[in-house]
């Protein structure tokens, strides 16, 4: 019997966690699978393990475990697949497919562009983007996200999009935000490409408190969000998977 486990970071915030689950709710019902069951990396209950032991509880015997990540780091290459490892070891007999983060899709940047006008600020020919991610030591990420301001960058019909990061890479976000401060943009769209509100949320806010001046001002777009259609690309995702001729190996196709 087929079965789902979503893997979701988890945050501090209960209220992260709380539209994690949401999110999850509303997938669900885009998909014919008998068994879904939803997880956190850490921060947040249940465990990886956890969900894997409701799942077989269920009678699970072939487990698509989907990693709800924006961009492929440490998380989905290391951390996820480790936990998978260890309660797996006890269940050798199930058959475990693996899948991947969202990564660069044109479908998000069309989101991000969606965040920028629901800041009901009139777009002035003359201004930039400051997209902020979460960071990681990756290269790989670092260059996907490149990928993601620059067709931002075109389906936004900006003049430049920049990238910051909140941790774990440069520029970081008060870097980003004084180079914008430098520059001639009369209007700055500050934009997090993050998943779910929480204290990396607050953290941007803080920054840009002090920052619009007359000549210049600077715009907080809502973060990426659980958005509709991020809903139907991880729908189209669990279906592939589910369809692909993968095997319980997948999980260590990172290491």
């Amino acid at each position: 019997m087929d079965a789902v486990l979503y893997v979701c970071h988890g945050s501090r915030v209960k209220e992260g966690a709380d539209q994690a689950v949401a999110f999850i709710e509303r997938c669900k019902k885009n998909l014919d699978v008998p068994i879904q069951e939803v997880c956190f990396l850490e921060l947040a209950s249940p465990t990886i393990e956890q969900g894997f032991e409701a799942c077989i509880e269920q009678g699970a015997t072939r487990i698509a475990i989907v990693p709800l990540l924006l961009l492929t780091a440490a998380h989905a290459k290391h951390d996820i697949p480790e936990e998978i490892h260890k309660v797996y070891e006890r269940y050798p007999q199930v058959e475990v497919l693996y899948g991947e983060p969202f990564g660069v899709d044109e479908r998000i940047v069309d989101i991000l562009v969606e965040r920028i006008k629901e800041t009901n600020v009139d777009k002035h020919e003359d201004s930039m983007v400051l997209l902020v991610g979460r960071g990681s030591s990756d290269p790989a990420v670092k260059k996907d996200f490149n990928e993601i301001a620059q067709l931002l960058k075109g389906k936004g019909a900006f003049k430049e999009v920049s990238t910051c990061y909140l941790a774990a890479a440069s520029p970081n976000l008060k870097e980003g935000l004084h180079l914008a401060k430098r520059t001639s943009y009369k209007q700055v769209f500050v934009l997090p490409y993050l998943l779910f509100t929480g204290i990396l949320m607050n953290e941007i806010k803080e920054e840009l408190e002090q920052l619009s001046t007359d000549a210049q001002q600077f715009i907080l777009a809502n973060y990426l969000g659980y958005h509709d259609g991020l809903a139907h690309i991880l729908s189209h995702q669990v279906k592939t998977l589910l369809s692909s001729k993968g095997n319980q190996y997948d999980v260590y196709r990172y290491a």
